[in-house]
């Protein structure tokens, strides 16, 4: 390797590391989806630690997650990370109303941290690891890390049992806290731990791919098959019609 080909090769590997970047960013929402999923919860607990008052404090985090769509739409901007919040506060907010109990307004996204948990490592074990299925159209690559890109199938694999084993440590501290601590204490701690376990797994994704093969553009390939399928369609239909522009009339 010359010295001329080492610049490349770094502005390559720069070039892959600020696509990985921007997949992550696209796929996991950036600082705006943090906010979203968020703030809801922090509203709820902060209420609820002034005034203990579970019909407040479930209204107003439905109403601000509420407000966070209809910022979206207004900005036309993707609303799923918005919508998802709005469901998640939507089934807590269910729970504790009928339940009575406040500390029930944080079980519906407990049992969904659990059950993702779960789909990363299970999805890894069947050799269909989740984290791959989510980022493949991200980077226009569907499915074919599965078959013909195996270092980028092993990333996908590590990443994926990074955010099993993420989610599950999360869960191991949460379920305890609903049995045991009172509502503002697992409050509190959940909001302590929607951040910093969802940034180390992002991180670790971030990693894994970046010292990964390059994903296959399958958009790419089958844009330039279409392509070179028209072109030898259009030959032959020149090829065809050549002789008879130099048949002479009798």
């Amino acid at each position: 390797m010359t010295s001329l080909d080492k610049p490349t090769e770094e502005t390559s590997a720069d070039d892959a590391r600020a696509v990985t970047e921007a997949a992550l960013f696209e796929a996991f929402g950036g600082v705006r989806g943090m906010v979203e999923t968020v703030l809801p919860g922090l509203l709820f607990v902060t209420i609820f630690t002034i005034n203990k008052n579970l019909h407040w404090s479930a209204l107003a985090a439905l109403g601000v997650s509420l407000v966070l769509v209809v910022v979206r739409l207004a900005m036309r901007d993707t609303v799923k990370h918005a919508f998802s919040g709005v469901f998640g506060v939507a089934f807590g907010v269910v729970f504790a109303m009928m339940t009575g109990n406040a500390k029930d307004f944080y079980l519906p996204g407990m049992l969904y941290t659990l059950g993702l948990a779960l789909a990363y490592i299970v999805s890894t074990l069947a050799g269909v690891p989740l984290i791959g299925l989510i980022l493949g159209p991200v980077f226009k690559e569907n499915l074919s890390w599965r078959t013909r890109n195996p270092g980028r199938k092993k990333a996908y694999a590590k990443a994926s049992w990074a955010w099993g084993l993420i989610l599950l440590a999360k869960c191991a501290i949460l379920f305890p806290l609903y049995w045991w601590a009172d509502t503002t204490q697992l409050g509190w701690v959940l909001i302590a731990l929607k951040i910093p376990p969802f940034l180390l797994a992002v991180w670790l994704t971030w990693l894994f791919l970046a010292k990964a093969p390059a994903p296959i553009d399958v958009f790419a390939e089958m844009e330039a098959e279409e392509k070179a399928e028209q072109e030898r369609a259009a030959a032959g239909g020149a090829q065809g019609a050549a002789p008879g522009r130099h048949r002479r009339e009798p």
